[in-house]
């Protein structure tokens, strides 16, 4: 790994442009160049020749698919072997530019989370769950290796340099042989008076080979500078998001800014309409009892007791209406104990056998827990009520900076968030916080839903509890 810069971003970019406009050595970092560009495109090419030269001298000309088919995997054998060299040809090209140019990009790699061993013998990869050592060990070097921004530009580089130097090399490289060939080749001329033809001939095209070899001399520093630029582009990992990439990302938080506060007004709403309906509604039947009690405590004691005991019922009724009101704006259990214990508490009441297993170092802060203890709610609901399954799974932990939620059942399969409101409720409440959800149900089932969320937890205390329900 190359050594990462202590300038900041803009002073790096300020460096590359100086840099680069201030020219090169020419001929000598060409050539180092087009040596450097073999791992990326002699050896995937020359290993697809070869293999495809090998298929079609035993096969013959008649077997076109089987000579097809030895190509292209001649080709993916190529690529491989040219993937080996992406560290080496990125951490080589950024050496050059800074012992060339004194140009230092950074090449800082995200941390690749260990493998773990979870108390049902699957590894754990960060990102997904394998039965076997080897496969979660590739699967999650893939999976880093597509989602780390610097590997992703590595790669990129890999690509574009072979093509890069051919391009800029090829025009130089052609001026120089063809400056040669004039030199050694005489051109073939008249003389002039009593100047022999021979004489004008070699004259002639060593003026011309000369002229060619010194116009590729001067071409190769620009030619250096160009392959410096693009590098500087696809490398530096400081430069700025494109145009679009913001506008993308700028219209993704207006969305979500949207969703929440919609979220939030409906939900005041809602408040609003079961504070009018129920427990209001019962104070002022209470408040009208009272008042006719006042009237009949001299006139009829019997009634008067009659009625103290609704209204000592009506108060009651009304007190657990305002105890589940609060409860459905943030449950008491999710304050005190966390989302573990209150999912645990939420699947004593499912009307499906739930079990529970929660692996969480310590608390998320309470705006998510909130978010994933209702998004939870909606999916126990959910398939209690279509889902025909007999058992519902939930699995809750924290993994590479990311709360990971699972809800499965064994049911029939085939949730689709178009066909109701609750997944894309769910989608909403979740994107606010840059939430993901993902559906894995077909026919038959059965149904998996994974939830994520990023977020920082409190401390680094470890518990794992697992329970059922």
């Amino acid at each position: 790994m190359a050594t990462a810069s202590r300038t900041s971003g803009a002073t790096v970019r300020a460096q590359a442009e100086a840099a680069v406009a201030s020219g090169g050595q020419g001929l000598a970092r060409l050539a180092l160049l087009v040596v450097g560009a073999v791992p990326g495109l002699v050896l995937p090419v020359g290993a697809a020749v070869a293999a495809g030269g090998v298929t079609a001298s035993v096969f013959q000309d008649s077997y076109y698919p089987v000579v097809l088919f030895g190509l292209a995997v001649a080709a993916v054998a190529g690529a491989l072997v040219a993937v080996l060299f992406v560290r080496r040809t990125a951490s080589r090209t950024r050496q050059q530019l800074e012992r060339w140019y004194g140009i230092r990009l950074l090449a800082v790699y995200q941390p690749r989370p260990a493998l773990e061993l979870d108390e049902r013998g699957h590894w754990w990869t960060g990102y997904s769950y394998h039965r076997s050592r080897t496969v979660a060990k590739y699967a999650q070097l893939l999976h880093w290796g597509a989602r780390d921004r610097t590997t992703r530009s590595e790669v990129a580089w890999l690509a574009i340099s072979p093509a890069l130097v051919v391009a800029l090399a090829g025009p130089v490289a052609v001026l120089m042989v063809l400056g040669v060939a004039c030199i050694l080749t005489p051109l073939p001329v008249d003389g002039f008076g009593p100047v022999p033809a021979r004489l004008v001939s070699v004259l002639l095209s060593a003026a011309l080979g000369l002229g060619m070899v010194a116009v590729g001399v001067l071409v190769a520093p620009y030619a250096v500078r160009g392959y410096a630029e693009v590098a500087r582009r696809v490398l530096d990992q400081d430069g700025r998001a494109t145009h679009a990439q913001l506008t993308r990302r700028v219209a993704e938080l207006t969305e979500t800014r949207a969703d929440a506060v919609g979220d939030q007004a409906a939900e005041l709403r809602r408040i609003e309409r079961d504070l009018h309906d129920g427990a209001q509604a019962r104070l002022v039947a209470i408040g009208m009892t009272l008042g006719t009690i006042e009237h009949l405590m001299d006139t009829d004691q019997a009634a008067a007791r009659e009625l103290l005991s609704e209204a000592r019922q009506s108060s009651a009724r009304a007190l657990q209406e305002l105890r589940d009101l609060v409860r459905g704006i943030h449950p008491p259990v999710l304050a005190e104990r966390g989302l573990g214990d209150a999912v645990r508490a939420l699947a004593l009441d499912s009307a499906l056998p739930t079990e529970v297993c929660v692996s969480l170092p310590d608390r998320p802060p309470a705006p998510v827990e909130a978010a994933a203890y209702f998004s939870i709610c909606e999916l126990l609901a959910n398939a209690a009520k279509h889902s025909g399954a007999e058992q519902v799974w939930v699995d809750i932990l924290y993994r590479a900076g990311l709360l990971r939620i699972t809800v499965t059942d064994d049911g029939v399969g085939v949730a689709d968030p178009s066909r109701g409101t609750g997944l894309r409720g769910i989608e909403r409440r979740l994107g606010t916080f840059d939430g993901v959800l993902a559906i894995d149900s077909t026919s038959g089932g059965p149904t998996t839903i994974t939830l994520e969320l990023p977020c920082e937890l409190s401390s680094p205390r470890t518990s794992t509890s697992f329970a059922k329900a």
